[in-house]
């Protein structure tokens, strides 16, 4: 288990750890449903997605957990495969960056959600690196919506640099960016310190 606490308006500790996510769908739908400030009709719908990722014989998932058994925040992913409908939609905007290899051989963080209540206390960093530290594939993609936000600024520190942009889902209202990162993520350094930014683009051809 993974121990989160301290900068939120909640100090209690929390602590991260695996969770049967299918046994406790609603309450982590609950949490999403704030955090992402979603309506009943999307819950409903999210809530057989989520079923459904969960039956994939590879898929993690873990939550972040008050002393009392409270779950206020949650990750889940699983290797990724050409064939999911997020690759399908995701991959011609790859292409066009030359990025379309990152769809193989990455594990996909399909959902990472944390309570407001309980945000900036470094949660949500717990759950995807304690996420990614299990797995065997050598870097993780995303996808986030497209503007300058907290979440993305997380994912920035982590090591996830943009694939793509302006990627437009069915149905969603906001285009979203898709991110890369080699594994495992970064931990906190001195900027100082920080490596050099990679450079995702293909090498030239030859000649």
């Amino acid at each position: 288990m993974a121990a989160a606490s301290g900068g939120g308006p909640h100090t209690s500790s929390v602590q991260v750890g695996p969770i049967d996510l299918a046994a406790r769908v609603d309450e982590a739908l609950a949490v999403q449903a704030v955090a992402f400030g979603l309506g009943a009709d999307e819950i409903e719908v999210r809530r057989h997605i989520v079923l459904r990722h969960l039956d994939h014989p590879r898929a993690r998932a873990l939550g972040a957990l008050t002393p009392t058994g409270r779950l206020v925040g949650f990750v889940y992913g699983m290797p990724n495969e050409r064939g999911h409908w997020w690759s399908t939609v995701v991959e011609p905007y790859l292409r066009a960056t030359g990025s379309a290899r990152w769809l193989d051989d990455s594990f996909v963080i399909t959902e990472l959600h944390v309570h407001p209540e309980f945000q900036n206390q470094g949660i949500g960093r717990a759950l995807i690196t304690t996420v990614t530290d299990a797995v065997d594939q050598p870097r993780s993609i995303l996808s986030a919506i497209d503007t300058d936000s907290p979440a993305r600024a997380l994912y920035r520190s982590l090591g996830y640099q943009d694939l793509a942009r302006q990627v437009l889902f069915p149905s969603a209202p906001k285009p979203y960016a898709v991110m890369g990162a080699p594994l495992p993520l970064l931990r906190r350094v001195p900027d100082r310190d920080r490596p050099a930014p990679i450079d995702f683009r293909p090498p030239p051809p030859p000649g």
